[in-house]
């Protein structure tokens, strides 16, 4: 069935695509040992909200969302990847699509697990006039996609230090996080990360602001014995 939208706007492909990656742990599983459909949810509703901001340089709440079905499971050990598009634009409403996939480290398997569409509503409240509308989305996609991995996230409350910025521990495991998805999409075995070289922290990352992740594998080394004694815990090298 055709999904109808409203008069204003103009439907169209729509901006290049937002990427949330995460791997699934214990803590974000319900008993059967899958990821929990909550976090799902969550996951699949903090993408969209990051691809409207991006969009609409605005704040945006959720409106509602259609009809989201789990067609299958994603497991503990998987990667998931939460991949959002602006697909409509009103004046002050949008419409994302979100779909999320799951792919194992071995052996490469990649299934889409869910897809659902979230309809956002800006707030800006800044002094704009009463006749501010969103732009128009553009007839065409990006083109062109990159190599190298690209993820997105929003800083919350619960990441940040005690002066509102965003902890520098969460964002060094948040690099490390694309590190090992780089890694072990390339080796298609298990990594670990082995050690990094310094890093500087340019300037401070406030609380709503968004962060993305870039990562790439520039070279790759032979497989090394680490002191646990298997081999395959370091199989491959990212710097």
């Amino acid at each position: 069935m055709k999904r109808e939208f409203p008069s204003q706007g103009e439907p169209a492909r729509g901006p290049a695509p937002t990427a949330l990656i995460g791997i699934v742990f214990p803590g974000d599983t319900n008993h059967h040992g899958t990821l929990f459909g909550g976090a799902g949810l969550a996951l699949m509703d903090r993408v969209a909200f990051i691809a409207a901001s991006r969009f609409g340089r605005v704040p945006f709440v959720t409106a509602s969302c259609e009809r989201v079905d789990f067609k299958k499971p994603a497991r503990i050990g998987e990667i998931v990847e939460f991949i959002a598009r602006p697909i409509w634009a009103g004046r002050r409403s949008l419409t994302v699509e979100v779909g999320m996939t799951a792919e194992t480290i071995v052996g490469a398997e990649r299934h889409l697990r869910t897809r659902g569409v979230f309809h956002m509503v800006a707030v800006a409240d800044d002094g704009r006039s009463q006749d501010w509308s969103l732009p128009t989305l553009p007839d065409d996609i990006e083109a062109g996609r990159r190599d190298d991995l690209q993820m997105a996230d929003i800083v919350f409350t619960d990441q940040s230090n005690s002066v509102g910025k965003m902890f520098g521990g969460d964002a060094l495991a948040y690099m490390t996080k694309a590190a090992f998805v780089a890694a072990s999409r390339h080796a298609r075995t298990l990594t670990v990360l082995a050690s990094s070289e310094r890093i500087d922290f340019q300037r401070p990352i406030d609380v709503g602001e968004i962060v993305e992740a870039q990562a790439s594998v520039v070279r790759t080394g032979r497989p090394s014995r680490p002191p646990c004694g298997r081999r395959t815990c370091c199989r491959e090298s990212v710097i």
